[in-house]
């Protein structure tokens, strides 16, 4: 059997009361990839600001595998110079730590920060290089729909996200870099007390002081309206969401807080099983020992409305002939969640918690009489029946 875990977004729910003007929108409880509500989120849209998760995704990649360093200095070019909208201020005279680009990308949204970086990476030195690579690198994260042309989210035609791919990418970020993750936290960031007014993070969240917002970023361009990519940590569990192609500032900051109010309010989190909890003892074919645990090796958590007075249930598929030697976290079957509230079940796969040695003659003997006596003996005949 195939091993398998948790798929990000894997099953629909209703959207449980929520609705919204945003043009698209998906909300995601983050540990269990259930999908709390979701509108229009496959369709491409301009991303405007929000494709620079991407560009920031692949600078974590890069420092995860050397090839940049927090404290490398980067020269500007005068084409990151040139680039107008949200910035840092940039001069062809600095040269800017990896750090302090990072946070004028997440903080100040600075268009002239992401240029340095993307040439940087670039295989030709190029932005458009950038763009392409960035592109190939989305594909491997699964995200299906996403074209990116440049760095910044600069309006450019067929420069394209939707908000599945933005949630996928947004799990990605938090799932995959923890220790970078903690820039999108940053309130403000004066670089060098060159634009003081321009010094703080423009998500409404952190801005509202938002129980438990913790990220990610803002966009706008007036063909793609105002959107929002969400995250904020409540009690133990994650919702994360974006919305996509609101009307206003306002608008955006107001949604935004509903949703993680509405979240905070409406479930109650889960948890069925702990990491290493016996699910079911499951027989062994020719093993010393004739029994091993099956468990799960990740903290399961769900969502459930409060207005759902359902129960979760679960069920174990075993594969029929789990035959030693097993390996201690070897896949010998799946368990299988309904969730309360949502279409499709959860599966989740089933590991040996133990090792088991393969017996020897003696073990081969009887289980060897056991398959026989099975295979000939006459039916079990109760004479007082």
């Amino acid at each position: 059997m195939m091993a398998m875990a948790f798929v990000l977004a894997i099953t629909a729910g209703s959207s449980h009361g929520f609705q919204t003007s945003a043009v698209s929108a998906l909300v995601v409880d983050h540990d269990s990839g259930l999908v709390l509500f979701e509108k229009n989120a496959n369709q491409p849209l301009p991303p405007a600001s929000l494709s620079k998760l991407m560009t920031l995704y692949s600078v974590f990649d890069a420092l995860e595998d050397g090839r940049l360093t927090l404290d490398e200095r980067l020269p500007v070019s005068s084409n990151a110079k040139s680039k107008g909208g949200s910035t840092m201020f940039l001069d062809t005279r600095d040269r800017v730590t990896v750090e302090d680009l990072i946070r004028g990308v997440v903080v100040l949204s600075g268009n002239d920060a992401c240029v340095v970086l993307a040439e940087a990476l670039s295989p030709d030195g190029s932005e458009a290089g950038f763009a392409r690579q960035m592109t190939a690198r989305a594909r491997e994260l699964g995200l299906q729909s996403t074209t990116l042309l440049n760095s910044t989210g600069l309006p450019e035609p067929n420069h394209l996200m939707s908000a599945r791919d933005l949630i996928v990418l947004t799990t990605r970020l938090i799932n995959d870099f923890p220790e970078y993750y903690r820039y999108f936290a940053e309130h403000e960031f004066a670089f060098d007390g060159r634009a003081p007014a321009n010094r703080f993070n423009r998500n409404p969240l952190l801005k509202n002081s938002v129980p438990g917002a913790d990220g990610l970023k803002t966009g706008y361009t007036s063909k793609s309206g105002y959107g929002i990519v969400g995250s904020a940590r409540l009690d133990g569990s994650r919702v994360s969401f974006v919305l996509l192609g609101l009307e206003s500032s306002r608008e955006r900051a107001q949604v935004a807080e509903e949703v993680v109010g509405w979240y905070r309010r409406q479930f109650k989190i889960v948890t069925p099983l702990s990491v290493d909890e016996s699910v079911v003892d499951v027989p062994v074919w020719m093993g010393k020992q004739p029994m091993v645990a099956a468990v799960v090796d990740q903290q399961l958590r769900f969502p459930i409305s409060y207005q759902n007075t359902e129960r979760l249930t679960a069920s174990a598929r075993i594969d029929p002939y789990v035959e030693a030697p097993i390996e201690a976290r070897q896949q010998i079957g799946t368990l299988v969640l309904d969730v309360p509230g949502f279409e499709q079940p959860v599966t989740v796969p089933l590991l040996a918690r133990d090792s088991v040695e393969r017996g020897g003659l003696f073990t081969a003997s009887i289980y060897r009489i056991r398959s026989l006596w099975s295979k000939y003996a006459l039916p079990y005949f109760d004479p007082s029946q």
